[in-house]
């Protein structure tokens, strides 16, 4: 399990700082934040609006990148478990 801490807060607030989410995403924030420095390589999110999208995903790799953190991939669900009904591509093995 992973919890929330004043780091985890900290990470989640240089997110709307950087304009990458809003403030009223800040649970989001806090979601993609626990997962970063619990060294994840991957989340998987079911909200594409405004996670899973090419902006965010660009926002939380530089920021993540200038705050020393390696890099996470953000995907739904789908992609990982095999057809993705957003982009038709199908997910494989590496």
């Amino acid at each position: 399990m992973v919890r929330a801490d004043e780091d985890t807060i900290r990470l989640a607030g240089k997110f709307i700082d950087f304009g990458i989410l809003r403030r009223k995403s800040f649970d989001d924030c806090q979601h993609i934040a626990a997962a970063i420095l619990a060294g994840c390589d991957i989340i998987t999110l079911w909200n594409f609006r405004h996670i899973v999208n090419v902006k965010t995903a660009r926002g939380m790799k530089t920021s993540t990148t200038l705050e020393g953190y390696k890099d996470m991939l953000i995907y739904p669900p789908s992609a990982l478990i095999g057809e993705d009904k957003y982009t038709g591509l199908e997910a494989k093995e590496t």
